[in-house]
């Protein structure tokens, strides 16, 4: 597919036969530069639900892309819808209502203008999540509001139109237990702070709405940059990670609902498969207890992360839910599972030179390895922080048996810093071989050496560390979930080094995670909080941002095309708080 922008030199005649061209202008008649013009297919094809509201397993269906493309200096864009069929078309700018039309012809010429927006509560709805919670009043207390964005944060944006709505003190209170029982740890001296914060807080920003933070501008570069997206699941899915297979195709997994979506981004071309259910495997499986009160649930294993086997490309799969791993052969589209009896809630997983499967033990405090030609397992047990600490990871299989019987979990103390649940969370494999890993809650990266199974591990100087990656070099790019910013650390003299995001705002940004890209030396960043995608040059130490298309992106990985394209999911949880309510894979061509 061609760029959506392309030279205003180009002649009609060789235009795509599906080139619609459009014209954005102000009132006055001033272009518009940077619009973003989004295309659906207005009757698109989507995959069907008639399984629970989702496709038959291993049904070929075909998704029609939504495109979005941003217009240049003088407010025109082109973009080449691959169908030639009746399109919807919307048109938002930051202070200017959104424009919408149906029923557009795909090769259509427009001129289109748009009202300028004056009503200051409009003008705050239009900002992103972070946005609204950086003008939220914490008191000048650093502490809280680092909780706030760690805890509060943790799996849906904190800030977006669901969470900023009149509530009372108790329905606050009603959400925080929810939210502690899905598995947030705010401190419990926190807990209260934080409710008086949001109540009060969202209250006054709602009846004065000119206290609403105002997100960077749009730039320039985004007149090159074009979205794809392709709609799967529904308001109930959670589409965590995904994985761009060396097959082309990318593999999304629906968390909540346990089900692999297989997507061909050059067609739309879609599969769906059910994972493994073992006999008495329960709904929320070694957690049922956890997700009891969500409205449409299919989990037994909770599919998580996603790594690519560099020897016969088959797929690993983390089942947080179970002592397992998954193993999807794409070509034979076979699961082998492989069962563990040392550990709980695998978490991230990737995979070394020497084919073995490394992958984070969230809840015990481990790190495990899978040799798949010994088809054996090892843990790596990682230090606790105190002997208060080994106290309670020992008894988390008790706490996980009370939970399942009912027991709430907001009635268990939180200290500050979570003691008890270090949480080893991201992981990746450096070009050396050694293997690093972020403890969120300990605020720690580690690394392994699997040739002396050696285990060091380092404190941050930072909070909150959750993925990371290596660079081409070995140095190790950190995710510091709450903190609005990247660090790099430089394992050769064990140094750190800051990257403020661009996206931050009064210190609010929350980057669930980032990937390198190696070849070109950029490192890209999931803006969560600011429905944004990031780029950093490394060399330079330009940032470049991306807006997504809609409301509340919540964005959990990336993955990297050989092209400089990116891949992502939006997985908010629920996914009802997305704009439209409908999560999707997204594609990010960044231009030139």
């Amino acid at each position: 597919m061609r760029n959506a922008v392309v030279a205003l030199a180009l002649t009609a005649a060789a235009l795509p036969a599906q080139a619609l061209q459009v014209s954005i202008r102000d009132a006055a008649g001033a272009p518009l530069p940077l619009a973003m013009v989004t295309l659906k297919a207005e009757r698109p094809l989507r995959a069907a639900g008639d399984d629970n509201g989702y496709p038959r397993e291993r049904t070929e269906q075909r998704i029609s892309p939504e495109i979005t493309a941003f217009a240049g200096p003088d407010g025109r864009v082109q973009i080449d819808y691959p169908e030639a069929v009746p399109l919807n078309l919307r048109v938002r700018v930051p202070g200017y209502q959104d424009l919408a039309q149906t029923g557009v012809s795909a090769d259509a010429t427009l001129e289109l203008r748009l009202t300028a927006e004056t009503d200051p509560a409009a003008l705050a709805a239009q900002q992103p999540a972070n946005a609204w919670f950086a003008a939220l009043d914490f008191g000048g207390d650093a502490e809280l509001k680092k909780t706030a964005m760690e805890q509060c944060s943790f799996c849906h944006q904190q800030g977006s139109f669901f969470m900023r709505r009149e509530r009372s003190e108790e329905e606050w209170q009603q959400v925080m237990e929810r939210m502690i029982g899905y598995g947030a740890r705010p401190s419990s001296e926190h807990q209260p702070k934080l409710i008086e914060v949001f109540q009060k807080g969202y209250t006054d920003l709602r009846q004065h709405p000119e206290k609403v933070l105002r997100a960077k501008p749009w730039e320039t570069h985004l007149a090159g940059a074009q979205v794809r997206e392709w709609p799967i699941g529904d308001p109930f899915s959670q589409m965590h990670d995904l994985l761009l297979h060396s097959n082309g195709k990318v593999y999304v997994g629906d968390n909540l609902q346990d089900r692999l979506w297989e997507i061909d981004p050059k067609t739309g071309q879609t599969l769906v498969y059910k994972t493994p259910v073992d006999e008495g495997d329960e709904i929320g499986g070694l957690f049922s207890g956890r997700l009891k009160t969500y409205p449409k649930l299919e989990t037994t294993a909770g599919i998580h992360s996603f790594a690519e086997s560099p020897k016969d490309g088959h797929i690993f799969i983390t089942p947080s839910l179970q002592q397992r791993l998954f193993e999807f052969d794409p070509v034979s589209k076979v699961f082998t599972t492989h069962y563990f009896d040392d550990g709980l809630y695998p978490h991230t997983v990737r995979i070394d030179a020497q084919d073995n499967v490394w992958f984070t033990l969230a809840l015990s405090n481990q790190v495990g390895r899978f040799d798949r030609q010994t088809k054996s397992f090892r843990t790596y047990g990682l230090p606790a922080r105190s002997t208060k600490e080994e106290v309670g990871l020992a008894l988390n299989g008790v706490v996980r048996k009370l939970m399942n019987w009912g027991m709430p979990m907001h009635w268990l103390p939180v200290d500050k810093r979570v003691t008890g649940m270090p949480l080893p969370y991201g992981i990746d494999v450096a070009p050396d071989g050694r293997v690093w890993f972020a403890r969120l809650h300990a605020d720690s990266i580690g690394v392994i050496d699997p040739k002396t199974d050696s285990v060091q591990v380092i404190d941050t100087p930072f909070q909150g560390p959750r993925r990371l990656r290596a660079d081409a070099v070995g140095d190790i790019w950190i995710a510091a979930f709450p903190e609005a910013k990247i660090v790099r650390y430089h394992p050769a003299d064990g140094s750190f080094s800051d990257y403020p995001l661009p996206t931050a705002l009064n210190g609010a940004e929350t980057p669930y995670s980032l990937n390198v890209d190696r070849a070109r030396q950029q490192v890209w960043v999931t803006g969560t909080a600011s429905d944004s995608l990031m780029r950093l040059d490394i060399a330079s130490g330009q940032w470049r941002t991306f807006p997504m298309s809609r409301k509340v992106t919540f964005t959990r990985d990336i993955e990297i095309a050989a092209d400089g394209s990116v891949f992502t999911s939006n997985g908010a949880f629920p996914s009802w708080q997305i704009e439209d309510g409908q999560p999707t894979l997204i594609e990010l061509k960044p231009g030139q």
